[in-house]
């Protein structure tokens, strides 16, 4: 299954060369969504933080506010990205998160989803337990995503 993963994204990498119409931005909200919930499972590795960030740009920007502000594209954007998902990898006990809502605009898609987490916190080792909606606005470059605004409690 990771395997299958990894050669999809790396496919809808290639494959998204131009502008998206509602039905490809539909369908790569989707696998991104998809990607990403994979990388929050108990269970996840390595390999599903790559699966998920070969749908990025390697200047990717980020932005959760109010921890991470900027949102600026960076040279470094995608390791830096990596390095906090190695961070809190395998800290979940549970998972579960359901794509409610996608819009399609130009370059941009925007998808809210519910989050339902268990887990025990990296740094503190307190557990933790999380039902929150979030909303990720991507903005998208020649297909990959180049901007990611994270919007949640």
């Amino acid at each position: 299954m990771r395997v299958f993963v990894l050669l999809w994204g790396l496919v809808w990498v290639l494959a998204a060369t131009a502008e998206m119409d509602d039905a490809s931005g539909s369908t790569f909200a989707q696998h991104y969504f998809k990607a990403w919930e994979a990388t929050q499972m108990p269970d996840a590795s390595e390999e599903e933080l790559d699966a998920y960030l070969a749908l990025l740009t390697d200047d990717v920007g980020y932005q959760h506010l109010p921890y991470v502000t900027s949102g600026l594209r960076t040279a470094g954007g995608k390791a830096e990205l990596k390095k906090g998902l190695l961070h809190y990898l395998g800290s979940t006990t549970s998972y579960q998160a359901t794509l409610e809502k996608v819009m399609v605009g130009h370059n941009v898609i925007v998808i809210q989803y519910h989050t339902v987490v268990t887990g025990v916190h990296p740094d503190t080792q307190q557990a933790t337990s999380l039902d929150y909606r979030s909303v990720d606005v991507l903005e998208l470059d020649e297909g990959r995503v180049a901007v990611i605004r994270h919007y949640s409690k």
